[in-house]
């Protein structure tokens, strides 16, 4: 049995079961052993009696076939538990896979266990009241990113070569940029997200948390194209891996702003991401453009509408609920439910709209938009933000006078709203200006998910020892020029694929 997983990416993998120098049975033996002795808290199911039998069954002439595969826990697992990182759904079980999970299935993956995300997918960190804490896999006492954490957590550090996320304002992109791997999220609509498909907020995507660009292009292959179950899919696009790198990019037209119009970068991230951005133009024959970049910020408007969509699955059981939640989660919902109206609603729409001009005025003339995939390094693993700055909900974290108190008030808002109906945004104004953080947390990414436009983040140098993204956003459909800048980054200037200290074996 090998001492640890393979340390190459996936399809050199599969490469080797092919040539039987290592076996889809060894390599989960050891997958398992890494996953039960890891400290980073990755998963939050196993399933290895159910992976022992596909690893020995495995055809190794599918694109993934006997690939030990980690599932994000907000996908569904036919027999899995389906929680959504939530103890309010900790006893309900799957009754069915996803169309993404059925479509890997057929090529061949042999799923070992459910990776760690935030609740509902609600945020950009990876703590939660069911699973704990997720560690970065450059550093287990830093934050794993979100929602995506667990699994790019995984296979950063060295436990499986690739997993699945979803990506609905960053949470792809986000936790690859912490732990140094490839996360790319696809026009709007490319990989669906059937057989249950929720619309609404129009802004989700699934992909993987991959080691490499070939990982990405092959999951591709698999997973992408049209399924009637969700009216957003697109058409499936033939030859994803067979075509990298076979892209004229020369000419082509880019942006660079590191802070994507004024988000707050931190100053060693920026210069990384800028020299990264410039080699680029350099090697590559691009054209540099000096346009305006400038994004509305989504307000608590937008934010609310978002998370007033949790309200119909939570109904009929909330607020009975409330203490099983996430602090951050439980004043969300909160929020919603007390000062959500119809002026509201309209604000976060208008929002959007105004969002969505500016990066179509920008994609007009520009191929590509280079700028930072996170404000900085991963911050500590614990917290709920990227700063030091102290928001309500740190203030009312275990304080039940102070939680008490605020639900009156918003109680005593929704009164006052009915006879004053602009009272509710002119509070979630104000409490935007004071905790600006609230405001950054996804800034860079969420623009992206708002237009539909395909987003990548790739790895540059390191600052002070800890991943740092460059995200590139690029013109709708044209998500293969985005995986060819990212294979000329991986052949130029290669970044590790696993974490400093993972576990070792082949690499490839």
């Amino acid at each position: 049995m090998p001492d640890s997983p393979w340390q190459g990416d996936a399809s050199s993998l599969v490469d080797a079961f092919r040539t039987g120098e290592r076996s889809p049975v060894e390599e989960l033996d050891a997958t398992i052993a890494a996953i039960q002795t890891s400290d980073l808290n990755a998963f939050a199911h196993h399933d290895f009696d159910a992976a022992r039998d596909g690893a020995a069954a495995a055809d190794v002439s599918l694109p993934f076939g006997g690939l030990p595969f980690a599932i994000k826990e907000l996908e569904p697992v036919k027999g899995w538990p389906y929680t959504e990182a939530s103890l309010v759904f900790k006893d309900r079980i799957s009754e069915y896979d996803s169309t993404m999970v059925t479509r890997l299935r057929g090529a061949g993956i042999v799923p070992v266990g459910a990776t760690t995300a935030s609740e509902f997918g609600g945020l950009n960190v990876s703590v939660t009241k069911i699973n704990g804490v997720t560690g970065n896999a450059w550093d287990p006492t830093r934050s794993a990113g979100g929602s995506s954490g667990g699994s790019a957590a995984a296979v950063a550090g060295g436990l499986v070569t690739l997993a699945c996320g979803g990506d609905g304002g960053g949470s792809i992109r986000i936790p690859a940029g912490y732990n140094g791997l490839l996360g790319m999220k696809g026009t709007y609509g490319r990989i669906p997200r059937g057989p249950h498909t929720s619309l609404n907020p129009h802004t989700i995507v699934l992909g993987c948390l991959a080691r490499s660009v070939r990982d990405a292009a092959r999951y591709y292959d698999v997973t992408a194209g049209h399924d009637p179950y969700d009216p957003t899919s697109l058409p499936a696009v033939d030859g994803w891996e067979r075509n990298l790198g076979s892209h004229d990019l020369r000419g082509r037209t880019v942006v660079i702003d590191p802070t994507l119009g004024g988000v707050a970068v931190d100053d060693a991230s920026r210069t990384a991401v800028e020299a990264a951005a410039e080699a680029l133009v350099a090697e590559l024959g691009l054209v540099r453009l000096d346009l305006p970049v400038e994004i509305p910020r989504m307000g608590g408007e937008w934010m609310m509408g978002n998370i007033a969509g949790l309200y119909g699955e939570i109904e009929d059981l909330w607020p009975g609920c409330a203490a099983d939640m996430t602090d951050e989660i439980r004043v969300g919902i909160q929020l919603s439910e007390n000062l959500f109206n119809m002026r509201v609603a309209a604000a976060g729409e208008m929002l959007r709209r105004e969002a969505n001009d500016a990066m179509g005025a920008l994609f007009e003339q520009a191929d590509f938009v280079i700028t930072s995939a996170n404000p900085g390094p991963a911050f500590p693993a614990d917290a709920s933000m990227s700063s030091d700055e102290k928001s309500f909900i740190d203030l009312a974290r275990g304080n039940r006078l102070v939680q008490m108190s605020f639900a009156g008030a918003l109680k005593a808002a929704r009164v006052v709203s009915g006879f004053a109906p602009t009272t509710p945004r002119r509070l979630l104004a104000a409490g935007m200006k004071n905790s600006p953080e609230l405001l950054d947390m996804g800034a860079l990414t969420i623009p992206a998910n708002l237009s539909g436009n395909p987003a990548i983040s790739i790895p540059v140098e390191p600052v002070g020892g800890l991943p740092i993204g460059m995200q590139v956003i690029g013109r709708h459909h044209r998500d293969a020029l985005l995986l060819d800048l990212a294979l000329h980054v991986e052949r130029a200037r290669p970044w590790p694929l696993v974490a400093p200290g993972a576990p070792r074996a082949v690499r490839s």
